[in-house]
């Protein structure tokens, strides 16, 4: 894709603490730093709770820093909020998308008029974006019968209403069918390309990530830990990611954490095969070899294993020692 050299989003040790009444203090993002161009779009990733939706909150003006700064078309989102919003928009996956009597026409229609655009533009570009997200056939249901992919769609059909210069988007596919997903993705790729628009997207999908993103910025516990483009932060794991489907599924993997070699791991569950895949990032073969040994000794039956190519996860893994998954897990 061709790109501007325009900067559209940029961000400098951005701060966010939230006080609390019992505890101490929460810092929710701890100093990150963002540079995102014109015609981009920049995946914001990490587990839940590192600090995404935090940064798209304070790029969309919703809240305010606590340290740092940043600039949305070179307006500061802190003193210069009203000029922010004029070139922006946004929608969230898990946000009450709309007005459940009215029908999804009027929706869109009454978030058009919000943003002062004239009568016979707005017809115009609400049907165009129907068109592109397979909403025109609905737009005529009330918002509540529609399905969750058709609500969704005509969310993001909301966010692009203004024609906005640059779009916040969170978790805008969780909890969607692959084909209303794929739908979006594509939608999202299009504006980029052929609009100019610059998308950051906040997820905990690596393959969404992998798969439209240019560049990404991996966030854990308020800090980028990684940044670049996805085929060169897998490119940076070296050795390719051993992976295993072993039974039964393991309760641990801590006899891993001890190995030479092994620089993290992650796993899942197959429930219908009854079995788990454990995917472990390795500097060598040798730190391969020894992973397998060690789940055998461990008393686990090793059905298979083989190598295969990096994926953004496993980029995370090398950097703190365990998937989106288990970082979870232990922050609960």
């Amino acid at each position: 894709m061709s790109k501007s050299s325009e900067i559209t989003v940029e961000a400098h040790d951005l701060r966010r603490t939230f006080q609390t009444k019992n505890q101490n203090p929460v810092v929710a993002l701890d100093g990150i730093d963002l540079q995102v161009m014109e015609g981009e779009i920049f995946g914001v990733l990490g587990p839940n709770g590192a600090g995404k939706t935090t940064t798209i909150r304070i790029l969309s003006t919703l809240l305010l820093p606590t340290g740092g700064w940043a600039r949305v078309k070179g307006f500061d989102v802190a003193t210069e909020p009203e000029k922010v919003r004029r070139v922006i928009n946004m929608a969230s996956g898990a946000e009450k998308a709309g007005y459940d009597f009215i029908t999804a026409k009027k929706n869109l229609w009454f978030f058009s008029q919000l943003y002062g655009i004239p009568s016979d533009i707005a017809e115009k570009r609400i049907n165009e974006l129907s068109e592109m997200l397979g909403l025109t056939k609905y737009l005529d249901r009330k918002f509540y019968a529609l399905s969750t992919g058709y609500r969704q769609r005509a969310t993001i059909a909301r966010a692009f209403i203004n024609e906005p210069k640059v779009i916040f988007l969170d978790e805008p596919t969780i909890g969607l069918d692959v084909m209303t997903a794929l739908s979006i993705r594509e939608f999202m790729r299009a504006q980029a390309k052929e609009k100019g628009r610059t998308i950051i997207l906040a997820t905990h999908n690596m393959s969404e990530a992998e798969s439209i993103c240019d560049e990404v910025a991996i966030i854990d516990r308020g800090k980028i830990i990684a940044n670049g483009t996805p085929d060169s932060l897998k490119r940076s794991l070296g050795a390719p990611p051993l992976v295993m489907e072993i039974q039964p599924a393991p309760k641990t993997l801590d006899m891993l954490s001890s190995i030479d070699g092994v620089r993290g791991f992650t796993s899942s569950v197959d429930e219908e095969r009854g079995l788990a895949m454990v995917q472990v990032v390795v500097n060598d073969e040798s730190g391969a070899e020894q992973a397998v040994e060690a789940m055998r000794k461990s008393g686990y039956n090793v059905l298979t294993s083989w190598r295969r190519s990096a994926t953004i996860e496993e980029v995370f893994v090398s950097l703190v020692g365990k998937g989106f998954k288990e970082r979870e897990e232990t922050e609960e």
